[in-house]
């Protein structure tokens, strides 16, 4: 589909990246996923193409690409069908590292940012706790300032990259509780963590899916670490979490618009070639009109995400297009996963077969970085708080 965001340099640059991944990640990516992480010299390789910093600052060693340019990267990676990859990497680069690059400061970005744009160290984000996940007033992680260093004590859960991580920024409670004796909303902060300093543990995670992308319970008990690694302002890190949450969503949209495709590709290319009682499977009035309805979805999520991005382009911060974004397609995933699996029947159920592994990961991405429910109650408000027309007729 033609489109007005994308130039020629755009799909020279998806070919690239399709072909790389061709290369590099779909041939051992199975293996991955049975070993329950990737390897070190992946992130270097991803990293020789500039993979690991298309949004970041040319200071950093980035490449400073339009927002379009990491969009068909993520469509490319959305379309391996690998949700635990997916995950890693976009983790990696467009998540922890974005806090970096937006305020953490000379000497973080030249200590963190910088080898992990060179794919020399590996990030991960640690947000959610066992108590708390969405609800960011809920984190009870401390870190008590004593001297020149803070001291890091409580648990995060489901950290992506966590097994493999180098270094993690962590969402800290630096403030005290409110009056109502809740943890609240003011008092967060950001904080990057080395791995391997002492009091650190982690423990594996077997999730349903993504299961390449090294997911791990992380604690702190007494980790002490140097004050300066705060990023940004102190207590002030609900804002930029609820600003680097946009950015989150619109990733996990598109990374899903990349696996809604290939699913798609994958059904089209199974009914076209399966015959059932002597007519072949496509030739049916019931699945064809089941994926006129996915493909018809598939052209709305499309525009729906590239238009979010193009308001994130031009410097706005679409909060409610990027909750609908991110609701939609990972929504639509699932639907069209469940589809998929349904209309390849014992073929798609074995184990190990592509339309089994989208049925897994898919339900992932409608979790992470916000919940549907949560995502579906900040557009219903946005809209509800939307002008009514003056000429509307008032409910009596």
């Amino acid at each position: 589909m033609k489109s007005p965001y994308l130039t020629p340099d755009h799909e020279v640059f998806r070919i690239n990246v399709r072909t790389f991944l061709a290369d590099h990640v779909l041939p051992h990516a199975a293996d991955w996923e049975q070993e329950g992480g990737l390897p070190r010299e992946l992130w270097k390789l991803f990293a020789e193409r500039g993979y690991l910093g298309l949004l970041h600052p040319r200071s950093a060693g980035g490449g400073a690409r339009d927002l379009f340019t990491s969009v068909v990267f993520l469509e490319e990676l959305g379309r391996t069908g690998f949700g635990g990859l997916r995950a890693a990497v976009s983790v990696h680069a467009y998540m922890a590292t974005h806090y970096l690059a937006w305020v953490g400061g000379r000497e973080l970005c030249r200590t963190y940012l910088e080898p992990a744009v060179r794919g020399d160290s590996v990030a991960a984000l640690a947000i959610t706790e066992p108590g708390a996940g969405a609800d960011l007033a809920g984190l009870a992680t401390t870190a008590t300032r004593d001297g020149d260093h803070y001291v890091v004590n409580g648990t995060k859960t489901m950290v992506s990259n966590g097994m493999a991580a180098d270094f993690a920024v962590v969402a800290v409670r630096t403030g005290a509780v409110t009056d109502a004796g809740r943890p609240g909303m003011a008092g967060l902060s950001l904080l990057v963590v080395d791995s391997g300093l002492p009091g650190i543990g982690r423990e594996p995670v077997r999730t349903l899916g993504w299961c390449s992308a090294g997911t791990a319970t992380v604690s702190y008990d007494g980790v002490r670490v140097p004050a300066d690694h705060l990023i940004g302002r102190l207590n002030s890190g609900f804002y930029y979490l609820m600003r680097g949450l946009q950015l989150e969503r619109l990733v996990a949209a598109t990374l899903a618009l990349g696996g809604i495709e290939q699913s798609l590709d994958d059904l089209r290319g199974f009914v076209r070639g399966r015959r059932v009682a002597g007519d072949v499977l496509a030739e049916k009035q019931a699945p064809v009109h089941r994926i006129a309805d996915l493909g018809t979805e598939l052209a709305a999520a499309r525009q729906l995400v590239h238009h979010t991005a193009w308001l994130y382009d031009q410097g706005e911060l679409p909060t409610t297009e990027c909750s609908m974004a991110k609701l939609y397609t990972t929504e639509l995933a699932c639907r069209l996963a469940d589809v998929s699996l349904q209309l390849q029947g014992a073929h798609g159920y074995a184990e190990g077969s592509r339309a089994a592994r989208a049925y897994r990961d898919a339900r992932a991405a409608t979790i992470a970085a916000g919940p549907s429910e949560v995502m579906r109650d900040l557009i219903g408000r946005a809209v509800l708080r939307a002008p009514v027309r003056a000429d509307a007729e008032p409910q009596r």
